[in-house]
């Protein structure tokens, strides 16, 4: 995984690089109408213990990860993208190799503006993983229940946006097609994430999508990003909502190491009639790339980005 991870990050790091110019030098185009934030993360931790009558064992761990926003502004248009990867392990003597982060998180929207800070959007997003997952804290001697694209969740759907500021964006979407994708066999049984029949590989729906992000400055160096969604079917059980909550608290100490803590929340009805929760606590080298001030006119809506 991290062969994946690691050149994926060093090659967005180029990319965005390749496009910052001197201070002095006169903007160019693309760097009025581009604006892109990104945090690339590697945290490790690691506790060995010797005739240590307080016991223990021990162990090692790593999280990689990746965290792009990429926002087109010009004129009348808006064209927001969002890149996240996340993958991590920890191997502890006596118990063996157990996954502790795993998310895929793509998405896309794109808008035109009808009326002030509202757009007139269409998009689409993508929510998976990349290895499996069990039963009994991801022991791979217990029961699959997850895999790579089972589940994978693909929204595509039209509707509004609304975008005061760059700390602020709402997505509502009253047309949208929300696919559940099991494309691992074992796990094709009926009810299983919604599975009407056995052997069945896709789960469609069709209902209202709202999403939210706010970001929020705390004090000098410390952030707070929430995101937020909710979902109906309108075909089966509208009331039965799809709600997440997602929040992500960075502390920098300086241009290359931090802390991050993340804190997840899920109800699905159709994964389990519970709600879940995901907790991590991260510290270490995490390479900041912040291009450039705002492409559009609103410069003072970066104030939670600045340095």
């Amino acid at each position: 995984m991290r062969k994946i991870l690691f050149p994926f990050s060093v090659f967005l790091g180029i990319l965005v690089s390749s496009q910052e110019t001197k201070a002095d030098s006169p903007a160019t185009d693309t760097l009025k109408t581009w604006s892109i934030q990104a945090q690339n993360t590697l945290m490790l931790n690691q506790a060995a213990f010797s005739n240590w009558v307080g016991g223990g064992a021990n162990n090692v761990g790593w999280l990689a990860g990746v965290n792009y926003n990429l926002t087109y502004e010009k004129g009348q248009y808006l064209w927001e993208n969002i890149i996240v990867l996340g993958y991590g392990q920890n191997n502890t003597k006596g118990v063996g190799t157990r996954k502790t982060q795993d998310v895929i998180n793509l998405s896309t929207n794109f808008g035109k503006e009808f009326v002030k800070n509202w757009y007139f959007s269409a998009g689409a997003s993508l929510q998976s993983q990349f290895a499996a997952g069990y039963e009994d804290g991801n022991n791979p001697e217990a029961a699959k229940i997850s895999n790579f694209m089972a589940p994978g969740f693909v929204n595509i759907g039209v509707g509004v946006t609304y975008r005061p500021n760059d700390n602020f964006t709402m997505t509502l979407r009253p047309a949208n097609a929300r696919m559940t994708f099991v494309l691992d066999e074992d796990l094709q049984k009926a009810g299983t994430y919604g599975l009407k029949n056995d052997g069945d590989s896709v789960l469609f729906q069709f209902g209202f999508l709202g999403t939210a992000v706010y970001k929020l400055k705390l004090m000098e160096n410390i952030d707070l990003i929430n995101t937020g969604s909710v979902f109906s079917n309108y075909i089966d059980d509208p009331e039965r909502l799809v709600l997440s909550y997602g929040a992500v608290l960075n502390m920098k100490i300086n241009r290359f190491i931090s802390t991050n803590i993340t804190v997840d929340l899920l109800y699905d009805h159709n994964q389990i009639q519970k709600t879940q929760l995901k907790q991590t606590l991260g510290v270490g080298f995490a390479y900041i790339i912040d291009n450039g001030v705002k492409r559009s006119d609103r410069k003072d809506n970066q104030s939670w980005l600045k340095k």
